[in-house]
């Protein structure tokens, strides 16, 4: 229901000051409220000088039933019987379209001194003096004020007003003035309530304050919490710009199967369901790789993919059970050509969404807390070189047994009993050279045992050409010269799955028998990358609405 003020008193619009910015506290006018609702109905429109339309009128004779208030705090009952009162008087709490100007970013690029606009948002803050109002009018692209006077709107406006709450959603209509501080304000003519708000927001503007809260109830976290909002913002910039990336070098997006029969691609654990026509066990697919190689035996040259992935693992500051991947494959490239994409991709995404290659990382009150340097070109070193700096000059000279005492005693890992030999280097490489890592780094040739889907290196059988980058103590993506000789594919699949053979995807081994061209890809975790370029210390920072456990209630 669309409400006009009532004729405007020609107040001069220089002699309102209204208030710049946020506002410290948001301030609730007591309601003109009925006592009781045991019979509450909804009344036809009001007469008088405030013209009630748009929303049909409601029949007297349809009766609402009242809320219970056992249990709610004395703020949720005083809404609820705002929204009561709102019936009362014949107004729709929960109203339908509005037609507005824009969003309020584009009402503020309009703004024009003197000039009729119509905006809509949420009440984020509300000041009121005397019988001046002032409301801060949000939504996800700005905030504009607004401005209301008693003397200009009717008694019934002013009833309705008094009805509305902060966190409340209105549409007004107003015309554009500056006041004397400069604000950009709209001065109302007409007012809608589009959708009433039962439950108040957090009460301070900076956000909820409770970590888990924030993953729990991440709409207020994003209402209330402008940090937070950005790095979203950042992360639907990214996911934006990656795709034009890969289109302008001539890449098609594609889509393949989330439900797989055989969860292959990465040596992960599946989650499992069953598909009840056919029958079948599926799984939820933990790589994106096979699906798109069967795109370059099919004669797709350049295909890439975001989308999801699901590992049913642990969680942790880096670990998401699911998670957005990037996966790109590039036939008759190589392993080096597919590093310099990856360098050039994340530098223009920097460039692009932070303004710099240099990436500044701060804490909750903005001091730096870690510089990135994204500067090309990267470094670039062998694996087993890496591991000689670290674990010394002598590590792989030394019998298994020796390097896993080294590992355990000189390095103080945990190294479990059951690890083949080939993992406890890894593991002495995660904690002593990924771990540390800050600038980006190409961690090169790697052992075979590591990536049973790379092609051998040709000088040394036992090293694959591959890339693991490595920024920010992190694996940030691994790159492929891919393997493209299906005897030698199966054998190191077989080699991986041991005894459980029928983990072995015949399909992707089938097509790769009719021939896939040499190909270098790679794979970029897209909530990574956002740790990466805001500064987000948990991956939970950076994922809308992360897994949690249910809350008891």
């Amino acid at each position: 229901m669309e409400i006009d003020s009532g004729t405007i008193v020609p107040t001069p619009f220089g002699e309102v000051t209204g208030v710049t910015g946020t506002a410290e506290s948001t301030i609730e006018t007591k309601p003109r409220i009925p006592r009781s609702r045991e019979s509450v109905v909804r009344l036809p429109k009001v007469t008088g000088v405030a013209k009630v339309g748009v929303r049909p009128r409601v029949h007297a004779e349809t009766s609402v039933m009242p809320f219970t208030f056992s249990g709610e705090n004395p703020a949720l009952t005083q809404r609820r019987e705002k929204l009561d009162a709102l019936h009362a008087h014949g107004i729709e709490p929960f109203g339908g379209a509005f037609e507005t100007s824009g969003s309020i970013a584009e009402i503020l690029k309009k703004f024009n001194d003197g000039e009729t606009l119509r905006a809509a948002g949420r009440i984020t803050a509300k000041r009121d003096m005397g019988k001046s109002h002032f409301l801060d009018l949000r939504d996800i692209t700005e905030r504009i004020q607004v401005y209301l006077h008693e003397k200009e709107m009717s008694s019934n406006a002013i009833e309705i007003f008094h009805l509305v709450d902060v966190g409340d959603f209105i549409g007004v209509e107003g015309v554009c003035f500056l006041t004397k501080t400069g604000e950009r304000t709209l001065r109302v003519r007409k007012f809608e309530v589009l959708a009433k708000s039962l439950r108040p927001l957090p009460e301070k503007w900076e956000g909820l304050q409770d970590i888990e809260a924030r993953y729990r109830e991440r709409y207020l976290d994003l209402l209330t919490n402008e940090r937070s909002r950005a790095v979203f913002e950042k992360r639907i910039a990214i996911v934006r710009e990656t795709r034009r990336f890969f289109e302008e070098r001539g890449f098609v997006e594609v889509e393949t199967p989330i439900l797989q029969t055989i969860a292959g691609g990465a040596a992960a654990e599946p989650f499992k369901t069953r598909h009840n026509a056919l029958g079948i066990d599926l799984y939820l697919r933990i790589a994106l790789e096979l699906y798109l190689k069967r795109l370059l035996v099919a004669g797709f040259n350049k295909v890439f993919e975001i989308n999801r992935n699901f590992r049913n693992e642990g969680i942790s500051r880096k670990h998401n059970p699911e998670f957005t991947m990037l996966e790109a494959y590039w036939a008759y490239a190589d392993f080096e050509k597919v590093a310099n994409l990856v360098e050039e991709l994340i530098c223009h995404l920097a460039e692009k969404i932070c303004g710099s290659l240099i990436i500044e990382h701060r804490d909750v009150d903005g001091n730096v807390t870690r510089t990135l340097n994204l500067k090309r070109p990267w470094r670039r070193v062998r694996y087993r070189d890496l591991m000689r700096d670290v674990a010394g000059k002598d590590w792989f000279e030394l019998s298994p047994e020796q390097r896993r005492q080294r590992a355990t005693n000189e390095f103080k890992l945990e190294i479990l009993p059951q690890l083949a030999d080939f993992e406890v280097t890894q593991h002495v490489f995660e904690k002593l050279v990924e771990d540390k890592t800050i600038d980006p780094l190409f961690v090169t040739h790697c052992p075979k045992e590591l990536v049973p889907l790379a092609k051998q290196n040709v000088e040394d059988s036992s090293l694959v050409d591959v890339f693991e980058l490595v920024i920010n103590g992190a694996e940030i993506a691994p790159g492929y010269s891919e393997l493209n000789d299906p005897i030698v594919q199966r054998q190191r699949l077989v080699e991986q799955a041991g005894e459980e053979k029928q983990n072995i995807d015949e399909e992707f081994l089938l097509a790769l028998e009719h021939g896939m061209p040499p190909a270098g890809g790679f794979g970029i975790g897209i909530d990574r990358l956002t740790m990466l370029l805001t500064g987000a210390e948990s991956i939970r920072d950076v994922i809308l609405f992360p897994l949690l456990r249910p809350k008891k209630l």
